[in-house]
């Protein structure tokens, strides 16, 4: 199977645990669920007018899989990156905001629902088929390169950051595959060449949280697409089971409703960027939290392994405000 990334380039995907994996059920599912939430919102409030082309989950979770393959991780590690999103539900991390445990600080849900998630799909018996051990990939400690706990990189957040940095064009292809050249890999860890690029990656993580994944922009469409959905299963409009399907799904479903429901049709202008919302600490009608992420990569100097906030004092102190959630106070126009 010829496959063409946009980060990564053109690949030969011959595996056959990876072709059958590509073409179960649980990972076409992927297609149709967009990486930050909700498309037509985010591209709203991006000034886009066109559809994200490749802003979806499965084009990431492939992208995790050809990162660790393009640095021959074991292909254990190499399943283990392709099937990590399976268990995210339409509309990636607005789910956290529907369900009760959910306050946005870790947004979460999906990885407290992955092994459950997986054990209903078709993979265990693709799994079974080819040798693999389901309960041995489920475990994240045996896979240090495609999971770590920020700040610290992996292949999961290498991939998006280079990904939608391409496709919001804070980044070129040539500028990602750039950082990508000079990437290395010591035990287990991945680590640049030098400090220039690691300081230029780390800055660009910088830029796309505080731009993209935990802005205002990000908070008011955590908060109305969560309110929309949170009605419409309260209202009996959707099964909390149509959440394993996809957005367009649950939005066909959730349409069938707004003629006879006033307030569905309000939190539905909402979600489609008809009613905008501003930062109000005084009067508001949300209190909303983002996670916030950063990472402090690690470089090599002269033979030696360093962070970058070691070698830059300054950068500590952006990692500790920026692992700290962002917190918001929504007021919604009239």
């Amino acid at each position: 199977m010829k496959y063409q990334d946009k980060v990564y380039g053109n690949f030969n995907i011959t595996e056959p645990v990876i072709l059958e994996l590509l073409n179960s059920p649980a990972l076409k599912r992927l297609r149709d669920i967009d990486q930050g939430g909700y498309e037509l919102l985010i591209a709203k409030t991006r000034n886009k007018t066109t559809k994200l082309f490749g802003h979806d989950r499965l084009a990431h979770s492939v992208g995790v899989y050809l990162l660790l393959k393009k640095y021959n991780a074991p292909i254990k590690e190499q399943i283990a990156g392709l099937i990590h999103d399976v268990s995210h539900l339409a509309f990636s991390h607005c789910i956290d905001y529907v369900m009760k445990t959910g306050n946005g600080k870790k947004q979460n849900h999906q990885d407290n629902s992955f092994n459950n998630f997986i054990k209903k799909t078709p993979i265990p018996p693709i799994f079974k088929k080819y040798g693999f051990d389901l309960e041995y990939i489920l475990n994240d400690k045996n896979f240090p390169l495609k999971e770590k706990l920020l700040p610290d990189l992996c292949a999961d957040r290498i991939d998006y950051i280079l990904r939608e940095g391409i496709i919001f064009k804070e980044i070129t292809v040539i500028q990602a595959r750039k950082m990508l050249d000079n990437l290395t890999i010591k035990n287990d860890r991945w680590i640049f060449k030098n400090f220039k690029t690691a300081k230029k990656f780390a800055r660009l993580f910088y830029k796309m949280n505080r731009d993209y994944y935990a802005d205002f922009s990000a908070a008011t469409m955590f908060r109305a697409v969560g309110d929309c959905l949170k009605y419409a299963l309260d209202k009996d409009y959707i099964a909390h089971g149509d959440l394993r399907t996809t957005d367009k799904l649950v939005i066909a479903k959730i349409k069938k409703y707004l003629k006879k429901d006033k307030y569905l049709k309000l939190l539905w202008r909402r979600i489609n960027g008809n009613i905008k919302a501003r930062q109000n600490r005084e009067n508001y009608d949300a209190r909303i939290f983002c996670k916030s992420r950063i990472v402090d990569p690690l470089f090599m100097d002269k033979g030696k392994i360093k962070r970058l906030s070691g070698a830059e004092p300054s950068w500590s102190k952006i990692v500790k405000q920026e692992l700290r959630p962002k917190e918001y106070f929504l007021k919604f126009e009239k």
